[in-house]
């Protein structure tokens, strides 16, 4: 596994360099660091539990710093065992530089894993280095830079809102009069043209209900009942009109 990456820290070169070379500081920011403690000159032991995808392990390592240049950088080797889980190994160089703000550091690391680790594949295991990598950082960068890590604020206040516009109450108008309804002569027209209709439809059941009656007199009265129908029929229908 390779990786390569760069953070700012807000704080000056020398008391980066200084938290890297401190047990006390770089417990702190390990994830999941236990214990770390000297072993001689630039020499520690450390004990973490790291959880790589589904499996969780308590590594017992040794880490040793080597090519120190202070206060601009060295290189970190270190290897641990995590007993079933497996094994890993490798290093990293980390070189320190001047930045607006703080001070850059930027590392490379290559590493090696072993054992029911390895079989996850290098997808989980980069991207569960990128994490811890991260978590790290962050960590360390509240606790070197004293907790005041850089944040993007917007300056100045919100503009007050508008105070609501009040609108004057409108004039109440009073409703025009509603004309009292007017029957014109088409619907009076209408009206009777209905009754008439009813008046013949009555005299022609009587004249049918009459045996006796001559059939073209029927004929006759159908005819009138159907013709005044329909006259009464359209004078209503105009008279409906508005």
């Amino acid at each position: 596994m390779q990786m390569t990456g760069e953070q700012t820290i807000a704080a000056p070169r020398d008391r980066v360099w200084a938290a890297l070379n401190d047990p006390d500081v770089l417990r702190q920011c390990i994830p999941g660091c236990q214990s770390l403690e000297r072993d001689g000159d630039n020499r520690f032991v450390a004990v973490a539990e790291v959880k790589i995808g589904p499996i969780g392990a308590r590594f017992k390592g040794n880490v040793a710093l080597s090519d120190l240049d202070p206060p601009n950088g060295y290189t970190i080797t270190g290897s641990g065992n995590g007993g079933i889980a497996g094994s890993a190994k490798g290093g990293a160089k980390v070189r320190l530089a001047d930045a607006p703000g703080g001070t850059l550091v930027a590392y490379e690391v290559d590493a090696e894993v072993g054992g029911r680790m390895a079989q996850l594949g290098g997808p989980i295991i980069d991207a569960t280095a990128r994490n811890l990598a991260a978590k790290f950082f962050a960590k360390f960068g509240e606790v070197v830079g004293g907790g005041e890590a850089p944040a993007r604020e917007t300056s100045g206040s919100a503009a007050p809102a508008a105070p609501e516009a009040r609108t004057a109450p409108a004039a109440t108008v009073p409703a025009p009069a509603t004309a009292a309804p007017v029957r014109s002569a088409s619907a009076i027209v209408g009206l009777w043209g209905w009754i008439a209709a009813i008046v013949v439809s009555i005299l022609a059941g009587y004249v049918l209900g009459n045996a006796e009656v001559q059939g073209s007199i029927v004929m006759m009265v159908m005819v009138l009942a159907v013709v005044v129908a329909a006259a009464a029929f359209e004078a209503g229908r105009r008279g409906g009109r508005p």
